[in-house]
Protein backbone atom coordinates (compact mmCIF):
# COMPACT_ATOMS: atom_id res chain seq x y z
CA UNK A 1 0.00 0.00 0.00
CA UNK A 2 1.41 3.35 -1.03
CA UNK A 3 1.60 6.20 1.47
CA UNK A 4 0.11 9.53 0.49
CA UNK A 5 2.73 12.15 1.17
CA UNK A 6 1.99 15.53 2.71
CA UNK A 7 3.36 17.13 -0.47
CA UNK A 8 0.84 15.24 -2.62
CA UNK A 9 -2.00 16.30 -0.32
CA UNK A 10 -0.89 19.95 -0.45
CA UNK A 11 -0.59 19.73 -4.24
CA UNK A 12 -4.10 18.26 -4.46
CA UNK A 13 -5.42 21.02 -2.21
CA UNK A 14 -3.77 23.67 -4.41
CA UNK A 15 -5.02 21.99 -7.59
CA UNK A 16 -8.62 21.85 -6.33
CA UNK A 17 -8.40 25.44 -5.06
CA UNK A 18 -7.16 26.66 -8.47
CA UNK A 19 -9.88 24.65 -10.23
CA UNK A 20 -12.68 26.22 -8.17
CA UNK A 21 -11.24 29.70 -7.54
CA UNK A 22 -10.02 29.87 -11.13
CA UNK A 23 -13.63 30.48 -12.19
CA UNK A 24 -13.75 33.73 -10.18
CA UNK A 25 -13.39 36.93 -12.15
CA UNK A 26 -14.56 35.42 -15.45
CA UNK A 27 -18.27 36.29 -15.32
CA UNK A 28 -19.86 38.97 -13.17
CA UNK A 29 -23.03 36.90 -12.62
CA UNK A 30 -20.96 34.00 -11.22
CA UNK A 31 -18.96 36.34 -8.97
CA UNK A 32 -22.18 37.84 -7.57
CA UNK A 33 -23.65 34.36 -7.10
CA UNK A 34 -20.48 33.22 -5.35
CA UNK A 35 -20.44 36.23 -3.07
CA UNK A 36 -24.12 35.70 -2.22
CA UNK A 37 -23.68 32.01 -1.39
CA UNK A 38 -20.40 32.48 0.50
CA UNK A 39 -21.56 35.45 2.54
CA UNK A 40 -25.36 35.53 2.78
CA UNK A 41 -26.85 32.05 2.25
CA UNK A 42 -26.15 31.19 5.88
CA UNK A 43 -28.85 33.67 6.91
CA UNK A 44 -31.40 31.52 5.08
CA UNK A 45 -30.34 28.54 7.20
CA UNK A 46 -30.99 30.61 10.32
CA UNK A 47 -34.31 31.72 8.85
CA UNK A 48 -35.24 28.08 8.19
CA UNK A 49 -34.49 27.23 11.83
CA UNK A 50 -36.69 30.13 13.00
CA UNK A 51 -39.47 29.01 10.64
CA UNK A 52 -39.27 25.49 12.08
CA UNK A 53 -39.73 26.94 15.55
CA UNK A 54 -42.57 29.21 14.42
CA UNK A 55 -44.25 26.34 12.60
CA UNK A 56 -44.31 23.98 15.58
CA UNK A 57 -42.20 24.98 18.57
CA UNK A 58 -43.24 21.94 20.63
CA UNK A 59 -42.04 19.57 17.93
CA UNK A 60 -38.88 21.36 16.82
CA UNK A 61 -37.36 23.22 19.79
CA UNK A 62 -35.25 20.23 20.92
CA UNK A 63 -34.05 19.59 17.38
CA UNK A 64 -33.10 23.23 16.79
CA UNK A 65 -31.42 23.47 20.20
CA UNK A 66 -29.45 20.27 19.53
CA UNK A 67 -28.43 21.53 16.08
CA UNK A 68 -27.23 24.87 17.45
CA UNK A 69 -25.43 23.11 20.31
CA UNK A 70 -23.58 20.86 17.85
CA UNK A 71 -22.71 23.86 15.69
CA UNK A 72 -21.41 25.88 18.62
CA UNK A 73 -19.27 23.05 19.98
CA UNK A 74 -17.75 22.29 16.59
CA UNK A 75 -17.21 25.92 15.53
CA UNK A 76 -16.57 27.95 18.63
CA UNK A 77 -14.81 25.35 20.75
CA UNK A 78 -13.07 22.74 18.57
CA UNK A 79 -12.37 24.85 15.48
CA UNK A 80 -11.06 27.67 17.65
CA UNK A 81 -8.84 25.24 19.57
CA UNK A 82 -7.42 23.75 16.36
CA UNK A 83 -6.75 27.23 14.98
CA UNK A 84 -4.89 28.17 18.17
CA UNK A 85 -2.68 25.10 17.83
CA UNK A 86 -2.05 25.36 14.10
CA UNK A 87 -2.27 28.49 11.99
CA UNK A 88 -2.83 28.08 8.29
CA UNK A 89 -2.88 31.20 6.14
CA UNK A 90 -5.90 31.86 3.99
CA UNK A 91 -5.43 31.31 0.23
CA UNK A 92 -5.55 35.03 -0.62
CA UNK A 93 -2.68 35.58 1.82
CA UNK A 94 -0.60 32.58 0.72
CA UNK A 95 -1.13 33.28 -2.99
CA UNK A 96 -1.19 37.09 -2.70
CA UNK A 97 -4.45 38.13 -4.34
CA UNK A 98 -7.57 40.09 -3.37
CA UNK A 99 -10.52 37.82 -2.48
CA UNK A 100 -14.06 38.55 -3.62
CA UNK A 101 -15.18 39.09 -0.02
CA UNK A 102 -13.33 40.79 2.81
CA UNK A 103 -11.72 38.57 5.40
CA UNK A 104 -8.98 39.26 7.92
CA UNK A 105 -5.56 38.08 6.80
CA UNK A 106 -4.71 37.46 10.46
CA UNK A 107 -7.47 34.88 10.91
CA UNK A 108 -6.56 31.20 10.44
CA UNK A 109 -8.13 29.28 7.60
CA UNK A 110 -8.04 25.69 8.91
CA UNK A 111 -10.52 24.22 9.60
CA UNK A 112 -13.41 26.15 8.12
CA UNK A 113 -15.66 27.49 10.87
CA UNK A 114 -18.57 27.82 8.46
CA UNK A 115 -18.17 24.20 7.34
CA UNK A 116 -17.91 22.87 10.89
CA UNK A 117 -20.91 24.87 12.11
CA UNK A 118 -23.29 24.30 9.22
CA UNK A 119 -22.38 20.65 8.63
CA UNK A 120 -23.05 20.04 12.34
CA UNK A 121 -26.44 21.78 12.07
CA UNK A 122 -27.30 19.94 8.84
CA UNK A 123 -26.37 16.58 10.35
CA UNK A 124 -28.66 17.05 13.35
CA UNK A 125 -31.53 18.14 11.11
CA UNK A 126 -30.87 15.13 8.84
CA UNK A 127 -30.95 12.72 11.78
CA UNK A 128 -34.50 13.83 12.56
CA UNK A 129 -35.83 14.60 9.07
CA UNK A 130 -33.99 13.23 6.00
CA UNK A 131 -35.70 15.45 3.39
CA UNK A 132 -35.20 18.66 5.36
CA UNK A 133 -31.68 17.56 6.29
CA UNK A 134 -30.82 17.09 2.62
CA UNK A 135 -31.93 20.68 1.92
CA UNK A 136 -29.72 21.90 4.78
CA UNK A 137 -26.81 19.85 3.39
CA UNK A 138 -27.29 21.37 -0.08
CA UNK A 139 -27.29 24.90 1.37
CA UNK A 140 -24.21 24.07 3.47
CA UNK A 141 -22.41 22.64 0.45
CA UNK A 142 -23.15 25.80 -1.55
CA UNK A 143 -21.93 28.04 1.28
CA UNK A 144 -18.69 26.12 1.69
CA UNK A 145 -17.81 25.51 -1.97
CA UNK A 146 -18.30 29.19 -2.71
CA UNK A 147 -16.02 30.13 0.18
CA UNK A 148 -13.31 28.41 -1.88
CA UNK A 149 -14.54 30.19 -5.01
CA UNK A 150 -14.28 33.65 -3.39
CA UNK A 151 -10.74 32.86 -2.21
CA UNK A 152 -11.00 32.66 1.56
CA UNK A 153 -10.69 28.90 2.13
CA UNK A 154 -8.69 25.96 0.86
CA UNK A 155 -10.61 22.77 -0.04
CA UNK A 156 -8.88 20.96 2.86
CA UNK A 157 -10.27 23.61 5.26
CA UNK A 158 -13.79 22.81 4.08
CA UNK A 159 -13.25 19.06 4.16
CA UNK A 160 -11.80 19.14 7.69
CA UNK A 161 -14.55 21.48 8.90
CA UNK A 162 -17.22 19.20 7.40
CA UNK A 163 -15.76 16.09 9.03
CA UNK A 164 -15.44 17.91 12.36
CA UNK A 165 -19.01 19.23 12.23
CA UNK A 166 -20.52 15.89 11.25
CA UNK A 167 -18.53 14.01 13.92
CA UNK A 168 -19.48 16.48 16.67
CA UNK A 169 -23.14 16.32 15.64
CA UNK A 170 -23.16 12.51 15.74
CA UNK A 171 -21.47 12.44 19.16
CA UNK A 172 -23.79 15.08 20.65
CA UNK A 173 -26.83 13.34 19.18
CA UNK A 174 -25.74 10.01 20.66
CA UNK A 175 -25.07 11.54 24.09
CA UNK A 176 -28.40 13.37 24.17
CA UNK A 177 -30.30 10.26 23.02
CA UNK A 178 -28.70 8.28 25.84
CA UNK A 179 -29.99 10.72 28.46
CA UNK A 180 -33.37 11.40 26.89
CA UNK A 181 -36.21 10.44 29.22
CA UNK A 182 -38.09 7.41 28.01
CA UNK A 183 -41.52 8.02 26.53
CA UNK A 184 -42.96 4.70 27.68
CA UNK A 185 -44.78 5.73 30.85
Amino acid sequence: MQKVSLTKMINLDLYLFNLINGLAGKWAWLDYTGIFFAKYLEYFIWLALVILLAFNIKKYWKIVLEAIMAGVVSRFILTTLIRLLWFRARPFVALNFIPLINKSADEASFPSGHASFYFAVSTIIYLYNKKLGNLFYIATFLITIFRIFVGIHWPADIFAGAILGIAVALIIHKILKKYEPSRAN
